[in-house]
């Protein structure tokens, strides 16, 4: 059957109108023309007709049996345009519109944190991610996505599931790039006794990991994984969340920065580590709030341990059951909010009541973003700009930061 693709989806597929209703196609452009079988909704194989001008060679050997990246085969621009209209149509779907800055797209072999998935095999280790909609496993020696320190951290990956994986379970292997090497957390390898737990703690030494947690136990620690937040060093709890590239951390500070201006008391909610308080902390006062104590505990020694910072609380607060009140921004002259993925409708509420003059909002989802906009704008907050950051490159993902004045 030859269908014209006529949009992309949320996920970045290909979506063609077939005779019975909307077809998904991956890797596919708008403006193609494909030949191939539908099953069900989906064209699984197919020829392509006609390419897209926007289509391009994928800058990776694994990108077409590898599920990590979905938008290897499109121009750059195309996927920055795509991208900001991502965040401009979730935007118009509440009625609001705003000024959008030029998106900032972090570079190839950036991404600085990342989940890998192995299983023993007869014949040794495999290790990698997932093909796309598939429990297989794909390796990615070649992988154009992963910061380099992390992929010379695969023969220790590799050693430690020889050690701790079975034929049977897979392995989820979380590794994050830090000053002091790659700090791993393993999940789904078999129980450690001492022997097991000595003998991972020989590998990581020997492989210069700094820290090894496995099945949420810390076998071993070389030295703590430290992240530099401004003039902070802090050391984060195991699978703690960082931002997924250095750069983009550096694009979302900056537009946070931007938008508080020259705020010198500033209440940072869903605080985390420090990301953005301590680089705030040079030139306000700051209060972080965050739900896990060992966040806010990493955070702490940070703030004690650096110089030329102005004062930093804490407080440890779940912000989806008990939302700051309006009464407890007193004299507070900027917020920064960066909630996880489902947004923070409940806290949104409050702060719409309350006097604050400025909001940094940072978002992982444009669609509840959009909605917690709505709210803020519904209470005299004007939208003055939107700063889109690509730092999941290749993939359908879209951060961003924005500013809300009163």
């Amino acid at each position: 059957m030859i269908l014209t693709i006529d949009r992309l989806g949320h996920l970045g597929d290909g979506v063609a109108q077939g005779p019975d209703g909307p077809v998904f196609v991956p890797q596919t452009l708008p403006g193609e023309v494909i030949d191939g079988d539908v099953q069900g909704d989906a064209m699984p194989a197919f020829r392509i007709v006609i390419p897209s001008v926007n289509r391009v060679r994928p800058p990776c050997t694994h990108a077409r049996t590898c599920g990590g990246c979905m938008m290897q085969h499109a121009a750059d621009a195309f996927v920055a345009d795509w991208k900001l209209g991502i965040v401009k149509g979730a935007l118009a779907g509440q009625g609001l519109s705003a000024e959008f800055r030029p998106i900032l797209t972090s570079p190839p072999r950036s991404r600085r944190r990342a989940t890998v998935a192995a299983r023993r095999t007869k014949g040794g280790v495999l290790l990698g991610f997932h093909a796309r909609g598939s429990e297989t496993l794909v390796a990615v020696p070649n992988c154009q996505l992963l910061h380099p320190d992390l992929l010379a951290a695969f023969p220790a990956l590799e050693a430690l599931v020889r050690i701790g994986g079975s034929r049977s379970a897979e392995m989820a292997l979380t590794i994050t790039t830090s000053l002091s090497g790659v700090d791993i957390v393993v999940d789904g390898g078999k129980a450690a006794d001492s022997a097991t737990q000595m003998e991972l703690a020989r590998l990581a030494e020997a492989h210069g990991i700094a820290r090894l947690t496995w099945n949420s136990e810390t076998v071993a620690l070389r030295a703590m994984p430290m992240q530099r937040f401004g003039r902070a060093l802090v050391a984060p709890p195991p699978g703690a969340f960082l931002q997924a590239t250095a750069e983009g951390e550096t694009a979302l500070l900056r537009s946070v920065a931007l938008a508080v201006g020259s705020a010198r008391k500033i209440t940072d909610l869903f605080a985390g580590v420090g990301t953005f308080s301590l680089p705030l902390a040079e030139r306000a006062e700051v209060h972080a709030v965050e739900s896990l104590p060992a966040m806010l505990a990493a955070l702490e020694k940070g703030a004690r341990g650096a110089e030329g910072l102005r004062r930093v609380t804490t407080e440890t607060r779940d912000l989806f059951r008990r939302p700051l009140e309006p009464d407890e921004f007193k004299g507070v002259e900027a917020v920064v909010i960066d909630p996880p993925r489902a947004g923070a409708e409940a806290q949104m509420r409050t702060i719409a009541k309350s006097d604050i003059p400025v909001i940094a909002a940072v978002s992982c989802s444009p669609v509840t973003f959009a909605r917690d906009a709505k709210i803020l704008v519904n209470a005299g907050y004007s939208l003055d700009w939107v700063q889109v950051v690509d730092q999941f490159r290749w993939s359908a993902h879209v951060e961003l930061a924005a500013r809300f004045s009163r």
